[in-house]
């Protein structure tokens, strides 16, 4: 049995006893209805095993928890056609290590409504409109460490968002953060927002994002951050093109193409960022900084993974720390188990 069917049933027999103590006809059809509107719970155990190395520099190996994560999901409805939805999870659960320096934090937090012709609106901690739209290589690998970060500032705490139902293959995308004046995280009271639109027609994909980056979370400007990507689907394959900038801060390309082949994963993408000569850290100021990375990932069931991942990160001399050396590499196996 599924523990979130195994959990539902526990809390629904637990919440029934004491219905059944009060009303002792209650009949089957009840019980499973009273199951029904359970709320489900999920999570994962995510481990790493890494080697890290830079060119000229250091090296280290770690065990390490890879985002182990707890969550709970619950929705109901509130008329015909119209549906209210919860979320919340929490992370750095540190799964390695009994004694975890690691604290849980929420990861995401939010409450909503949707409905076929509404669309859907949510409030609270989620990813971002520009991220769902855009962000699709760097967001995509297990480990990541040397993937490259889109520079966008808006996100992910305090937003309201809406996501339109699609339009012949149209959806519209928007959302705005809510900085106040007691707001700690912020310096200014403020309202950055982003927009997004994304059209999809058979195999191709179109988006494209925007945030207006003027929010005071210590970004390095207000200047816009603009994004595009382009996917296309062909039957086990899937290829993604990526490109990002955001004036006096950097531009950012990456090609990508993930294959299915039965119960395993392949993945290749290249990432390039060019920082401007204007960015405000000087070791990376008018430089590149590249990154080529490999995923080989196998299922092993419906629940469990394993991958390795390989990184080879390159670009101008002294990006990695070391002067007159620009090579990093990180070798990574993992396992998930999900449910």
């Amino acid at each position: 049995m599924k523990k979130t069917i195994l959990a539902s049933a526990i809390a629904a027999a637990t919440f029934s006893g004491a219905a059944f103590a009060q009303n002792p006809t209650l009949t089957a059809s009840d019980l499973a209805a009273k199951m029904d509107s359970m709320p489900t719970v999920y999570g994962n155990i995510q481990y790493v095993l890494y080697h890290d190395n830079v060119d000229g520099g250091g090296s280290s190996v770690e065990h390490a928890d890879n985002g182990s994560t707890l969550g709970v999901v619950h929705d109901h409805e509130i008329a015909p056609g119209l549906t209210g939805f919860f979320k919340i999870e929490i992370d750095r659960l540190g799964a390695d290590d009994i004694d975890s320096r690691d604290s849980f934090r929420i990861d995401e937090a939010y409450i909503g409504v949707k409905g076929d012709n509404f669309g859907q609106l949510w409030v609270g901690t989620d990813d971002s409109i520009y991220e769902r739209a855009v962000t699709e290589i760097s967001e995509f690998y297990e480990v990541a460490t040397l993937s490259r970060g889109i520079d966008y500032d808006t996100g992910e705490g305090d937003m309201v968002q809406y996501l339109s139902p699609s339009f012949g293959g149209l959806t519209i995308g928007a959302a705005v953060q809510i900085n106040g004046d007691a707001d700690p995280e912020v310096s200014k009271k403020s309202y950055p927002w982003q927009l997004s639109a994304a059209y999809e027609v058979d195999a191709l994909e179109l988006a494209f994002a925007v945030d207006s980056n003027d929010g005071g979370r210590g970004g390095e400007n207000n200047e816009n951050t603009y994004g595009l990507r382009a996917s296309y689907n062909l039957d086990n394959l899937r290829l993604t093109g990526e490109f990002h900038t955001r004036k006096d801060v950097s531009d950012t390309f990456g090609v990508m193409g993930i294959y299915t082949l039965g119960k395993n994963q392949f993945a290749l993408s290249y990432e390039l960022t060019q920082y401007d000569n204007n960015f405000s850290d000087a070791q990376f100021a008018d430089k590149d900084i590249d990154t080529v990375t490999l995923q080989a990932l196998h299922n092993l069931s419906d629940h469990m993974y394993v991958y390795f991942e390989g990184y080879l990160g390159g670009g101008d001399d002294g990006v990695y720390g070391v002067a007159d050396k620009s090579e990093r590499s990180i070798a990574s196996v993992g396992a998930v188990y999900y449910f």
